[in-house]
């Protein structure tokens, strides 16, 4: 779940295939409301489906003429971006 807060969206719990598609809505409403960070620190499990969530916000943002900027992602996240070779996307 995505909470905003003094445009900056503070994503809580999990994100895995399963519930996926919510947080994209969620975080695509959230860009529309001039969201330009997100903040992981709160993030629960998640799999792979967290990194194609990154990356997918980050190209609507860049569609739209925006930057975003994603902070505080836990080291196995960060660690499965190396694997996939995405780190500087994120």
């Amino acid at each position: 779940m995505l909470l905003v807060e003094g445009g900056v969206a503070r994503c809580e719990g999990e994100l895995n295939l399963a519930n996926a598609s919510q947080w994209l809505v969620q975080g695509e409403a959230a860009l529309k409301d001039g969201v330009t960070v997100f903040d992981l620190a709160e993030i629960g499990q998640f799999d792979s489906s967290a990194l194609s969530l990154m990356l997918s916000l980050r190209r609507r943002a860049q569609a739209a003429g925006s930057a975003i900027e994603f902070h505080n992602a836990p080291e196995s996240l960060a660690s499965l971006a190396e694997l996939y070779g995405v780190t500087d996307q994120i």
